[in-house]
């Protein structure tokens, strides 16, 4: 299968299609530019200390849609141990990554956590799902066909090996049998009869050879592939001295082996019991374990299905309960095995037509889902003891429906479970534009991840699948220059069900347009508070990635813009917006970028990306959306001259002062420190009305007026002496920077 690496962010060239990438000189390097791996710069950020949501997350997602299940669960585990996560869907992919690692503990209490925060109970069908609904379904979904060696008596329980059926039979045949005081009918022999060429005609059946018939009931035979060896159920036949007196007679499951035609040494199994019964055996498609039923203590109903392995020198292991997703507080039977690992059984704990009735479930799927077989093959009397060719799609079952247990033959028509095949359509969209995206392949994939099916969007970005209403599953969504992703599809999850995908590929065009870095890595967008130029934890992990993919890079070059939202008077919001340029400058250039490679504007609330203007009532969040700053690959750009022009530009009220870009190492005669601008303007105004020439340095984020700055103490004290004795009597101070 073809590896999706949405990380790998290509950053194309679009002179090929007839444009040009108007930037300065300085800039040329960057057409050379192929692609920006984002893998290697969260890597990077993350391997420096620097912690996020974000960050972990994107981490866990790269390695996680690429197979790399041990790298995704580094990656996962700190998220989950480090944060709140929210989102669903991460603790579904935490929990599959941990099963594909063989955690299967946690991966289990994740996956619980997952359907709790996805608000989905984990229950079982019969309250999920309307059972009358499922029986309606599934009626017709066979052919019956009349059996024509079924006898006055008790015929039942079938199963084939090579041209024979083997059955379970009250029949007397002329000869003088014993008869069940319980049923009235004589006890039960196992008999086989050929199947001759045609639809369901046979030869006469008679009894099997050998030790397998005995002095009470026998039924239910299993035969190994290779026909030398028979599982079958049989009357307890331990001695009564054994057993307690008031105890009845069970059943037990016998195993004998074939010898020249004739069946011999039965042997009593490990796992019966004197005490309670076992029975109605079926081997799986490899032989190597063994299905029956039985009343042992410790199951959840009157009788359950149990499994148990088979070993190589034939001995057997522990038995193993199937669970409560089969077994209920009634009475569960007569399992037949398919060679795909479908399970038939028949019960009558699980809701039906009445009686024993016949259902399915897929022993592979982790969420088993029940099927009634429903009408004809079910009905309100007992349905029982299911057999199916796999390739013929001919069988056997049950049913005392006449009055009497005998064998019905069927064809069937079309599998049980297509009663809820059912089409799931949607359609894929840009997250961003909503535009829909064309030939993103969409992937329908197994609880267990194994992909069942695929489609590709048309023009118009809509898919179509096939699926089961019963069954969970999860699609992926895969396009080349779009993130991978996935979502959670319950069961009974109906149609549209709409994605989108987020770019991970952006185009630099030319004019105005240009690439946002932060764009390009897929970052969460640096936004300062309200009134305020201080760089948040948050921002700086998101900066360390534009450092690092800076690095990686040295040929690009940005032009920083701040922005800010619309509350205040324009022209404070425009150096506010300065600072926070200014404020993200400062931490490129303490993280090792050159200030060559730089530039910095504040733009203040020029450019909103919404109708938050200053008349407008809107939300924090609408707010905060507009004071942001973008990384623009390539300065000196025609906006970066024209945004120059405008702050050069602005009348005096405006810009009577200007801050200081470098504080130099030295001694500063300082007039008053202000933490923000909202009262030193005034003061600066009276400073200049005085005569005097104020200017201001930044520090620590407090806004210092001074009125000189000298390179010795010497010099600055006598300045201040010098001011003190004439046109500046308030107090003065000396700070020293080194």
């Amino acid at each position: 299968m073809k590896k999706i690496f949405p990380v790998v962010l290509i950053l194309f060239s679009m002179i090929s299609m007839g444009q040009e990438l108007k930037l300065e000189r300085a800039d040329e390097d960057f057409d050379k530019l192929n692609y920006i791996d984002a893998e290697s710069i969260y890597l990077k950020v993350a391997n420096k200390g620097f912690a996020s949501e974000e960050l972990f997350k994107r981490l866990g997602d790269i390695y996680y849609f690429n197979g790399n299940y041990k790298e995704a669960e580094n990656w996962y585990e700190k998220l989950f141990d480090g944060f709140e996560v929210s989102d669903p869907q991460y603790f579904l992919r935490y929990s599959q990554t941990l099963k594909s690692c063989g955690n299967d503990s946690l991966a289990a209490s994740t996956y619980d956590l997952f359907l709790q925060k996805a608000g989905i109970r984990a229950k079982d069908l019969a309250s999920s799902l309307d059972y009358g609904q499922i029986i309606a379904k599934n009626a017709d979904r066979v052919d019956l066909v009349p059996i024509s060696f079924n006898s006055d008596d008790i015929d039942f329980g079938t199963f084939v090996q090579g041209d024979y059926i083997y059955f379970s039979s009250s029949r007397s045949k002329g000869r003088t049998r014993m008869i069940d005081t319980w049923s009235s009918y004589p006890f039960l022999d196992i008999y086989k009869v050929e199947i001759k060429q045609g639809n369901f005609e046979f030869g006469t059946p008679r009894p099997i050879k050998g030790v397998v018939n005995a002095k009470y009931h026998e039924s239910s035979p299993v035969i190994t592939k290779d026909g030398n060896t028979i599982y079958f159920t049989r009357t307890n036949s331990s001695p009564k001295m054994d057993r307690k007196k008031h105890e009845v007679d069970h059943l037990k499951i016998y195993r004998a082996t074939m010898v020249k035609g004739k069946w011999k040494d039965a042997e009593d199994l490990s796992i019966n019991g004197d005490n309670y019964s076992t029975a109605h055996p079926m081997l799986s498609p490899d032989g190597n374990t063994l299905y029956f039923v039985s009343d042992m203590p410790g199951g959840i109903g009157e009788t359950d299905i149990y499994s148990v392995v088979i070993k190589g020198d034939g001995s057997l292991g522990k038995p193993v309960n199937l669970g409560p997703s089969i077994n209920t507080k009634g009475r569960e039977s007569f399992p037949f095995i398919t060679d795909d690992y479908g399970l038939y059984f028949a019960s009558d704990g699980h809701f039906g037509l009445g009686g024993y009735d016949i259902f399915y479930v897929d022993l592979k799927s982790d969420k088993k889902g029940l099927y009634n077989l429903g009408e004809p093959t079910n009905g309100p009397f007992d349905d029982y003891g299911f057999w199916m060719d796999d390739t013929t799609k001919k069988g056997y079952f049950s049913s005392n429906r006449e009055g009497v247990d005998n064998i019905y033959g069927f064809i069937e028509k079309r599998p049980v479970t297509n009663a809820f095949e059912q089409e799931l359509t949607g359609r894929v969209s840009d997250i961003k534009t909503g535009e829909p995206i064309q030939g993103a392949t969409i992937t329908l994939l197994s609880v267990n991840r194994k992909a069942l099916g695929t489609d590709h969007t048309d023009e118009a970005g809509n898919y179509h699948l096939s699926r089961n209403l019963m069954e969970d599953y999860t699609i992926r969504v895969d396009k080349e220059g779009y993130d991978t992703t996935d979502k959670y599809v319950p069961k009974g999850t109906g149609s549209p069900l709409d994605l989108s995908l987020t770019k991970s590929v952006i185009k630099p065009i030319g004019g105005e347009n240009q690439t946002d870095l932060s764009d390009v890595l897929n970052l969460n967008k640096i936004y300062f508070d309200f009134d305020d130029y201080t760089l948040t934890s948050e921002s700086i992990v998101e900066l360390e990635k534009i450092v690092e993919a800076l690095k990686l890079h040295p040929q690009i070059k940005i032009s920083i813009r701040s922005h800010s939202d619309s509350r205040g008077a324009a022209s404070y919001n425009l150096k506010l917006s300065q600072r926070r340029a200014k404020a993200t400058f400062n931490y490129l250039v303490k993280q090792g970028i050159s200030p060559s490679r730089l530039t910095y504007i504040g733009l203040g609330e020029k450019y909103l990306l919404n109708d938050c203007n200053e008349k407008a009532d809107c939300t924090e969040e609408q707010h905060l959306r507009n004071r942001r700053t973008e990384f623009i690959i390539g300065h000196g750009t025609n906006i970066d001259l024209e945004n120059r022009k405008l702050e050069e530009g602005m009348d005096g009220d405006a810009y009577g002062w200007q801050l200081e870009e470098d504080v130099m190492k030295g001694f500063y005669l300082i007039a008053n420190v202000f933490k923000t601008e909202k009262y030193f303007k005034s003061f600066m105004d009276e400073l200049q009305n005085r005569g005097l020439q104020p200017k201001v340095i930044e520090k620590d984020h407090l806004l210092y007026v001074y009125l000189g700055y000298f390179k010795t103490f010497k010099e600055a004290k006598g300045k201040l002496n010098r001011l003190n004795n004439g046109e500046y009597r308030e107090k003065l101070w000396i700070y020293e920077v080194d």
